[in-house]
């Protein structure tokens, strides 16, 4: 397990081993390759990789728009980079991506440049520098859609190549810490989505954590490359005209 923060490293781990788990941590920054990188070999080290999630990321009210670049999307990109090169075969990955990847459109011909754009040059494609960098919502709505489109081609490519698998999932709003953050920031705004949105709830992390697990296990050994949303209806109400953002 990685964080860069040490205490949470540690208040972490020991939950784990309190609940009779083995656990490795190590210290990642996740806005660096290298010690991406780092990690992955470490986990080599450790034994055959058989499942890799990413959580790494800050919101829009939590960071700058290079930081939701550097993080959200060129740390995501780097990690499933990195740990391409160490899955066992019949391995499984999963990124932790966000319903708002289905917020902002990218035209066709744009995400094809940009799913065959090596990481360490999306900062360069003009779509990134013009439109993601305009602020904090758009990087991060731009930045969760490269996600899946990461996950796409590493399930094309150097995943493929192992036999492992990867997809991604799309949270809606999860009551999560980061969700506390945005609440107080545009607590309106989200309640309106839920109350507007089948489910008319919240989502908790207890569901993430069972769609996560049928996508790593065994019974989901057909699906790569993939993204399942699981929103409560949110985005099918925004598509209908049902939920109008900002209203």
């Amino acid at each position: 397990m990685g964080d860069i923060s040490e205490k949470t490293l540690e208040r972490t781990g020991n939950d784990f081993r309190h609940s009779g788990y083995d656990v490795v941590t190590m210290q990642v920054n996740a806005l660096q390759k290298e010690s991406i990188e780092a990690f992955a070999q470490k986990a080599a080290q450790l034994g055959p990789v058989m499942f890799f999630i990413d959580t790494a990321g800050a919101s829009p009210n939590q960071a700058s728009p290079e930081h939701i670049v550097d993080l959200d999307m060129l740390g995501t990109g780097y990690a499933v980079d990195a740990f391409g090169e160490v899955m066992a075969e019949g391995g499984a990955g999963l990124i932790i991506s966000s319903q708002a990847a289905y917020m902002y459109p990218i035209p066709n011909d744009i995400e094809l440049q940009l799913v065959n754009t090596p990481t360490a040059q999306l900062k360069d494609v003009p779509f990134i520098k013009e439109i993601a960098m305009q602020n904090s919502g758009f990087a991060y709505m731009i930045a969760k859609r490269l996600n899946h489109l990461q996950a796409q081609r590493a399930a094309a490519t150097s995943w493929c190549k192992r036999r492992a698998r990867i997809n991604t999932i799309s949270p809606g709003v999860i009551v999560t810490p980061l969700a506390y953050d945005e609440f107080r920031a545009n607590g309106a705004g989200y309640q309106a989505m839920i109350d507007a949105s089948a489910a008319r709830r919240t989502g908790t992390s207890d569901e993430i954590a069972e769609a996560a697990a049928f996508l790593l296990g065994q019974h989901a050994q057909f699906i790569t490359g993939t993204d399942l949303l699981i929103d409560g209806g949110v985005i099918a109400g925004i598509r209908t005209g049902q939920i109008r953002l900002g209203q």
